[in-house]
């Protein structure tokens, strides 16, 4: 049976394509976003480009969307979202039609996506799942007991009570984009004290479990601590969202009965959106909970494009790698991206099939030498980023601990994750955050044979075992996807892209 799986209307639309063969978990032959296709940054509609590339793997057997839209119509209501709620053209299937889909022929639940999309890829059949994001239909944060091949629902948070929004509303109170740049509030978080922390309970939060907040903030903050310095606001609403996840990781745990001959492990698998938040993920892995955590390297909206079909066959997913995209063709240029590494410290690479996820990992990026006081200031430059913001290592598996200091339990961290102490830190400047970590990739020969030789190469011929990774695009503009963006990068940028 050959299936489509589509999420569209919300954040960041994307479509994967699913095949499961007789009894055997489902093969993902292909899944990518939507932006990448129409070049416009989360984008939230489908377009023909992406669809006419899902239609190369049809004729589907069925079609499924990733949320009910008539039980979001409900909530959109409560809030006050009439344009929304009352607007046809807002109905997926109004959507769809424009681009020859004629029949969806089944709605999954939000939450119940998120949750499969993790589940249904992880490596063990025994766990608990945590989802959390801004809002689905009614659900904020849900908790499920997997146990082999069967999710149960065990305990969930409805709106307006959300982490998500909680931690958007302070996005957009510091000036970035909710929705969209909550990856940069993380970041800025090393740079400030949270010295707001108490203020931010006192204002905003009633009780902590269950979660519920004082006020709606689907609309933000307003004028809240006009005075303020930014990077504490930062460092504040980081601090309370650890800790807020840190009582829901306990509650997780609880659902799970001792280990045993049944659960030998305790393992964790983490979805929704509030999942990208790799400072949250490592400090809370330190904390020793569970033995294993999975997090799919898409675990927001976009990804429940593969998560609503798991949900709908309720079966397991061939999990692989993410590289899952638009395919550009050719042997992995190792030479070339060497000899430009060493005569001009940076370079791009497009190859290969793209990441399906928000961070490139080998196949969609913008590589440079580490070593270097000046290196970060210069990729900042090409990428039009904020001059604060380091960038990501990618490092052989096998070398990760002489360089790096994993979270407790965390043997590898193949999608960036997690972050780390770096060791080594005054010889690889570029890629050390203000607090002296790192969000490491760690890159193994089956994930991306072509990356991970071109690492094995560079540290042959440098002694040099990091390389410096980070997304292929400009700040604001989606990932390069085909060979025609990653010309269009080089002759716009000045720099080569292979």
């Amino acid at each position: 049976m050959r299936i489509l799986g589509i999420n569209c209307m919300n954040h960041d639309a994307a479509m994967a394509v699913v095949e499961y063969v007789g009894g055997y978990p489902g093969d993902i032959l292909w899944a990518a976003h939507a932006e990448r296709y129409s070049k416009i940054k989360n984008d939230h509609y489908l377009n023909q480009e992406i669809v006419d590339e899902a239609m190369t793997y049809g004729p589907f057997d069925k079609v499924v969307y990733y949320e009910k839209p008539l039980l979001k119509k409900t909530r959109q209501l409560y809030a006050g979202q009439f344009g929304l709620a009352f607007d046809s053209k807002e109905m997926p299937l109004q959507h769809l039609k424009k681009f020859g889909i004629k029949n969806v022929d089944e709605y999954v639940l939000h939450h119940e996506s998120h949750a499969a999309t993790g589940y249904y890829t992880a490596p063990f059949q025994q766990c608990v799942i945590l989802t959390v994001d801004a809002i689905g239909e009614w659900d904020t944060i849900s908790i499920w007991v997997g146990s082999f091949g069967e999710m149960e629902l065990k305990e969930k948070v409805k709106y307006p009570h959300s982490i998500g929004v909680l931690y958007s509303a302070f996005t957009q109170r510091v000036g970035l984009k909710p929705a969209e740049e909550e990856y940069i509030l993380m970041g800025m978080a090393a740079y400030g004290e949270p010295i707001y922390k108490d203020k931010i309970y006192r204002d905003f939060i009633n009780t902590v479990s269950p979660f519920k907040l004082k006020q709606n903030l689907h609309r933000g903050l307003g004028d809240w601590m006009p005075e303020a310095d930014n990077m504490d606001i930062a460092a504040s609403i980081q601090a309370v969202t650890e800790e807020l996840l840190a009582n829901l990781w306990h509650k997780a745990k609880s659902y799970l009965p001792a280990k045993g001959l049944t659960y030998p492990e305790h393992n964790l698998v983490l979805g929704g959106g509030v999942a990208l938040n790799c400072a949250a993920n490592s400090k809370l892995a330190n904390i020793g909970l569970f033995d294993n955590i999975w997090i799919m390297p898409n675990p927001g909206d976009a990804g429940s494009s593969v998560g609503c079909i798991a949900a709908s066959e309720k079966k397991s997913l061939d999990w692989q790698h993410p590289f899952l995209g638009h395919e550009i063709k050719g042997e992995y240029p190792v030479d070339k991206i060497i000899k430009e590494l060493k005569e001009n410290k940076m370079c791009g690479v497009a190859n290969g099939r793209a990441e399906f996820g928000p961070r490139a990992l080998g196949n969609r990026s913008l590589l440079a030498d580490p070593r270097g006081s000046k290196v970060k200031d210069l990729v900042n430059q090409i990428k039009r980023r904020q001059k604060f913001r380091p960038f990501a290592p990618a490092i052989l598996e096998e070398d990760v601990n002489d360089y790096f200091t994993l979270p407790k339990h965390v043997k590898n961290t193949p999608y960036m994750q997690f972050t780390a102490a770096c060791t080594a830190g005054k010889d690889f400047p570029a890629i050390i955050h203000h607090d002296g970590s790192s969000r490491v990739q760690t890159v193994r020969k089956t994930d991306n044979p072509g990356f991970h030789a071109l690492l094995t190469e560079w540290k042959k011929q440098t002694g040099c075992p990091i390389l410096l990774n980070t997304s292929l695009n400009i700040k604001g503009q989606p990932i390069v996807n085909d060979e025609k963006d990653g010309k269009a990068f080089e002759s716009k940028y000045g720099v080569k892209v292979f």
